[in-house]
């Protein structure tokens, strides 16, 4: 019964701007809201620049690109990470841990003003590849953190048996270790992905035209004219549409490898 209080109280919020995003704007900003309002699609329509606005596609796929291709890059620097701090530990390797996870303790505000500086003198302003590396940094730590967890569980015998066998370190993590792990690397992908999707602040300063991501895209709906709650619950549906998308196809993944490693 607490469980599915709690998980009310999280889910009402959502639901309630689903239903002000099929609302005009007078009916949307009534108070108290009104329950019986007339359905409409103008919040979509304005959106999708259907009324002559801008168009959100251009975000949208700077966001998908910044995070698959970052997503993908922190998996290919976690995996062999974690595997030499889990199945092959290195010397000291609680304090490499340590580091990875100092690194987290920083401000990102703190870090703003030199990424800047230097993205400028390297012409990297509104670049999307300038939030791909960007993104990488700040999600490699939390991954490896993950995925030496999770790989610490895969059992020895099965690599030793692919060393024994002639297989070298890449055959060995791909072929061995990857689909023994595939559960708690989903779930890290998944979270890097969702970490990435909703970044803003290094968007909102480092981008401009070319590289806009969705979630700066949506803060352009809070004009000068006021908040326009109808256009902004429908924005804020739809650019958290992908990340609902993939938790769903992968929350078996996700369960399971946010639970590795429970059990001793």
């Amino acid at each position: 019964m607490v469980a599915w209080a709690c998980g009310l109280v999280f889910v009402l919020p959502v639901v309630w701007m689903a239903l002000i995003s099929f609302r005009s704007e007078p009916d949307a900003a009534t108070n108290p809201p009104m329950l019986l309002a007339p359905f409409t699609l103008d919040g979509y329509r304005e959106f999708f620049g259907l009324d002559g606005g801008a168009s959100p596609w251009p975000p949208l796929i700077n966001s998908a690109m910044a995070s698959t291709f970052s997503t993908l890059f922190v998996l290919v620097l976690a995996l062999p990470a974690a595997y030499a701090l889990s199945i092959k530990p290195v010397k000291r390797w609680k304090d490499v841990m340590f580091f990875f996870l100092s690194t987290k303790m920083l401000p990102l505000v703190a870090g703003l003003l030199p990424i800047y500086l230097i993205a400028r003198s390297i012409g990297m302003l509104d670049n999307i590849w300038l939030l791909v590396i960007l993104f990488t940094a700040m999600n490699l730590p939390i991954a490896v953190w993950m995925m030496q967890s999770f790989l610490s569980e895969v059992p020895r015998s099965l690599i030793e048996a692919a060393q024994i066998d002639g297989a070298r370190l890449p055959v060995v993590l791909l072929r061995v270790v990857a689909p023994i792990a595939a559960p708690g690397i989903a779930a890290t992908a998944l979270i890097c992905f969702i970490f990435s999707w909703n970044e803003m602040l290094f968007a909102r300063v480092l981008t401009g035209v070319t590289a806009e991501t969705a979630p700066v895209f949506l803060t352009g709906f809070v004009t000068s004219q006021g908040l326009f709650l109808a256009q902004v619950s429908a924005a804020s549906i739809v650019i958290s549409l992908p990340v609902l998308a993939a938790g769903y196809a992968a929350q078996d993944k996700l369960v399971q490898g946010l639970s590795l490693g429970a059990v001793k």
